[in-house]
């Protein structure tokens, strides 16, 4: 098995690459539909984070309001570390029973967005990055996902710099090219992930 971790600034096109890699053959453990999960109405996390943060982050559903619940730890560090002890433990427990439950010799990409920020580089074989410009991913949160300008910045500004993320990559992939270019970087990164996959597997 290659354990890969996949990740990339918001708004670099990283959801695009892990659907490529999918279509490849790649089986895919993605970190943020599992934070999703983990928090669900009846669940131990969302039991947590009602408790820590109280019932007024809830929405009429009972389920969490995550804007709400954003904008509450965004501009707090420590309700923003109150938060990740909750979810981050078991979005790790959660991952590691999907890649244990994955065939010996597959390629498990794991889309982590925050990979770079919260160091988890050496947890995994191979890293890459998906890079694109900021003018880039200024002009995708804008344009595709209707973000203003300003808030836009404020989450880019958030995360990692483009160049500590590249720091990091085994792989980068650019994501500044048109889609048709895209899918044949991505092949060929492909190739080369069953290439190493099959280099680890015992004779």
């Amino acid at each position: 098995m290659l354990t890969v971790g996949l990740t990339g600034g918001i708004g670099a096109g990283k959801s695009e690459v892990s659907r490529l890699l999918v279509e490849c053959g790649a089986v895919l453990i993605d970190a943020d539909r599992i934070a999703r999960e983990v928090v669900e109405p009846g669940t131990p996390g969302h039991a947590a984070v009602v408790e820590a943060f109280g019932e007024d982050i809830l929405a009429e559903d009972g389920s969490l309001d995550r804007p709400r619940l954003g904008a509450l730890v965004f501009n707090d560090p420590e309700k923003l570390a109150t938060l990740n002890s909750i979810v981050h433990p078991l979005v790790g427990a959660r991952s590691r029973e999907l890649e244990e439950a994955a065939p010996e010799d597959a390629v498990v990409v794991h889309d982590v967005p925050l990979l770079t920020e919260n160091g988890l580089a050496p947890l995994y074989d191979v890293v890459i990055v998906v890079d694109a410009s900021p003018e880039t991913q200024l002009d995708r949160l804008v344009r595709l996902r209707g973000m203003s300008e300003e808030d836009a910045r404020a989450r880019m500004a958030a995360q990692a710099t483009r160049e500590q993320r590249r720091a990091i990559a085994d792989i980068v992939i650019d994501n500044d090219v048109p889609l048709d270019e895209l899918e044949r970087r991505v092949k060929e990164v492909w190739a080369d992930l069953v290439r190493r996959a099959r280099e680890r597997r015992p004779e």
